[in-house]
């Protein structure tokens, strides 16, 4: 069976189409500027030549429609026409009190209706795509793979704000956590890699990139993770502050005069690495920055490497120590100089890594020195392999 994928942003769809027979890439693809001028389809077949395709794309079924086209086009595409595609897996950034992937049916879109609240940028264009797909491919089957469903199993202890409960209750305020797909996917591969049953591994998963989070997974599971209610607590980000003081909050409106929603631009576009450094929320200026002698870069920097090493840190302890240090995600793939920076002095929880074996971009490795307790490795990320797995279950099923 042919899986889509489908990851939905505000002004954005990427997309992938997989043959579940071996699990191999058909064809991917990215529709930028939705509703905005200067919108594009970058369409990549495996194999052929790629399609670029400037047009007005006013809408995202406009640019589901335009996907479809190129994945049947006679030239660059891989399939002979829609039929060929068995089902559609959309990735869905807060599933609430979700815990596995679900089919996309009307009590499913209603339920993501009420949770558009709590994930207001990131929810509602799940929400159109998986629409838009009902218009074009009618009675299509459509699976919801949520990034908060595999931190379902914290504890409630791990998961409980210290507000009154009845609020909490009222709103549903807890620790969902994000990036949920891709610390499942490091962690099954990691303990494949460790030759650990996935019920007796216990690890610590650190996706990094402009968005980062951290996970604590004991047997197998998540335990603990560094995101929260939103994906804005946890570390410091590319332009989201992560944990700050709550009382900087009103603070800064009652000195500033800034409204409810002055704090949320601040806080989440405003901050982090851009805010402290002044620079850039791209990892890669502020590394270019640094090498200039630019001292808010490396304030930036250090802020971020420190927060990392804390978490890392509190987790092993949670965890009663851990097997495995897993790196992904951008930044996590792709920096050597940010994943020496994290590992150095941590020798008290067993870890250290080989400096010649971390020289490398994006692939699959692992960089333990000799003599460490803890295997650190890097895992390139596969959300989008995940959801179709996901997907591929349910329609079966």
């Amino acid at each position: 069976m042919n899986i889509l994928v489908l990851n939905c942003g505000s002004s954005s769809v990427k997309y992938q189409l997989f043959d579940m027979q071996d699990e191999s890439v058909l064809a991917k693809g990215l529709v930028e500027r939705i509703g905005i001028e200067g919108s594009v389809l970058t369409h990549r077949p495996a194999g052929k030549e790629k399609l670029v395709r400037e047009t007005a794309i006013p809408d995202h079924k406009v640019a589901i429609r335009l996907c479809l086209e190129a994945l049947a086009d006679p030239h660059y595409g891989v399939i002979k026409d829609f039929s060929a595609i068995g089902a559609i897996g959309h990735r869905v950034v807060h599933g609430g009190d979700f815990s596995a992937s679900v089919l996309a049916n009307q009590e499913t879109k209603a339920i993501l209706r009420e949770l558009q609240v709590l994930a207001p940028l990131h929810n509602p264009p799940g929400l159109r795509g998986i629409e838009a797909c009902e218009e074009i491919l009618p009675g299509m089957p459509q699976v919801c793979v949520f990034d908060t469903a595999f931190h379902q199993s914290l504890p409630a202890y791990a998961y409980t704000y210290s507000l009154p409960y009845e609020l909490c209750q009222r709103h549903h305020i807890r620790r969902y956590g994000f990036h949920g797909t891709s610390h499942r996917y490091v962690t099954l591969r990691a303990a494949t890699l460790t030759g650990k049953p996935l019920e007796e591994f216990n690890a610590v998963t650190c996706h990094l990139g402009n968005g980062s989070s951290i996970t604590a997974v004991k047997n197998g599971r998540s335990y603990d993770t560094s995101m929260g209610f939103t994906p804005l607590a946890g570390l410091t980000m590319g332009t989201r502050c992560g944990d700050i003081d709550p009382a900087i909050i009103t603070f800064l409106m009652v000195k500033e005069g800034y409204t409810p929603a002055d704090m949320d631009r601040l806080m989440n576009r405003q901050s982090g690495v851009l805010g402290v450094s002044g620079v850039s929320s791209d990892f890669r200026d502020i590394e270019a920055a640094m090498a200039a002698g630019n001292e808010r870069a490396r304030l930036a920097w250090d802020v971020f490497i420190y927060t990392a090493k804390k978490y890392i840190g509190a987790y092993a302890a949670a965890l009663n120590g851990i097997e495995a240090l897993v790196f992904t995600a951008g930044l996590g793939e792709n920096s050597a100089a940010a994943r020496e920076a994290i590992c150095q002095d941590m020798d008290y929880l067993g870890i250290r890594i080989d400096r010649e074996k971390n020289q490398i971009r994006g692939q699959e490795r692992e960089i333990t020195a000799p003599g460490a307790r803890v295997r650190t490795l890097i895992i390139p990320t596969n959300e989008e392999l995940m959801i179709a797995r996901d997907t591929l279950a349910i329609v079966q099923a």
